[in-house]
């Protein structure tokens, strides 16, 4: 038998701006962070995977398009309306319509450095 992947473990978003994608993070969606970050990285206390804002690594052109164009990066909520709500009233860019989906209801929005994020639960 061979070995196989798991899953993920670690998901981390590349950005120009840690301190304020961090600070996105934190204010608007309530992640807190971890107790310990790597240099150049904020990571947070999610579960059950870790994840983190970090600068680019290198070779990475983040000023070619939209970042993350092709990846879909959902996150668990336990209220996705109260959650879009607060969006809304945050003047976060192009939050969507609350919408049923076979994860529960969802929306989407666009997050730090306009990386599109999808939240659902609740």
């Amino acid at each position: 038998m061979s070995t196989t992947v798991e899953g993920p473990d670690f998901i981390a978003l590349q950005v120009k701006d840690v301190p304020a994608a961090a600070a996105f993070f934190e204010e608007r969606l309530g992640l807190r962070r971890a107790p310990a970050s790597p240099p150049g990285a904020v990571v947070f206390a999610t579960s059950p995977i870790p994840f983190a804002v970090r600068e680019p690594l290198p070779g990475t052109d983040l000023d070619g398009g939209r970042p993350g164009l092709g990846v879909a990066l959902w996150l668990r909520t336990t209220d996705a309306s109260a959650l879009r709500e607060q969006l809304v009233q945050a003047d976060t860019p192009d939050v969507g319509p609350l919408q049923d989906s076979p994860f529960g209801p969802m929306f989407s929005f666009t997050g730090p450095e306009g990386y599109r994020l999808t939240v659902h639960g609740g």
